[in-house]
């Protein structure tokens, strides 16, 4: 019987186009339940399919520091959060939630 061999999955190669990173992280924010540093690692997993050194860049931030507050490890301050979204080329938006009470 032949070896079956497994790569590890990267999300960052289904990450090519801008509407693509909207999505995903449109959709890690619905999953995340308020975990703030599960929305940072997808941040990041957008952030190293679009080329770490140059939202560091475009962010004003150095790329350790990206790495750190994208890692999924800690909580970032908002101010981060809001650098990188816009150094990606993303916006932040709110929308009201409806109740459904009768």
């Amino acid at each position: 019987m032949a070896k079956i061999k497994t790569t590890r999955f990267d999300v960052t190669e289904h990450l090519r186009n801008p509407e693509e990173m909207a999505a995903y992280l449109e959709a890690c924010i619905e999953e995340a339940n308020g975990d703030a540093t599960f929305i940072a690692k997808a941040l990041g997993d957008i952030a190293r399919a679009k080329g770490m050194s140059q939202v560091a860049r475009d962010s004003g931030l150095s790329r350790e520091s990206l790495y750190k507050a994208l890692s999924g490890e800690r909580n970032p301050n908002f101010d981060t959060i809001l650098k990188v979204i816009a150094a990606l080329g993303l916006k932040l938006h709110a929308e009201a939630v409806h109740s459904h009470t009768a």
